[in-house]
């Protein structure tokens, strides 16, 4: 059974860096085809996809916060990052990590709130 799990800071203030780690068990994150995505829910709003790392390393985010994340991992630890900069209060959300394969997303961690404020 694969497994996900958020840490993080619950409180960060404007401008900082958000810090997330998912940490990922009962799988490799470089079993061939695997992606591991980032999503977030802000209150009231939809799903809003971030960005993913694949297995074999690559990045892709979405174009419109692309600017302010990245995306790693850490293959002794089987983990993978979210960092997202210069954050306002619009980025108050749920963040998620989501193994997907194709274009289905399998199995999401319970997720971690995180709140932007002064």
């Amino acid at each position: 059974q694969v497994r996900l799990q958020e840490s993080g800071p619950g409180l960060v203030k404007p401008s900082q860096t958000l810090s997330l780690i998912c940490t990922v068990s009962g799988g490799s994150i470089t079993t061939t085809y695997y992606a591991w995505n980032w999503i977030r829910q802000s209150p009231g709003k939809g799903l809003e996809w971030m960005g993913v790392i694949a297995y074999d390393g690559s990045t892709a985010y979405n174009p419109s916060l692309e600017s302010r994340t990245s995306v790693s991992r850490d293959t002794s630890k089987n983990q993978f990052s979210l960092q997202l900069s210069s954050l306002t209060p619009e980025d108050t959300a749920v963040y998620y990590c989501v193994r997907g394969r194709g274009y289905e997303y399998e199995y999401w961690g319970q997720g971690t709130q995180v709140t932007v404020s002064s």
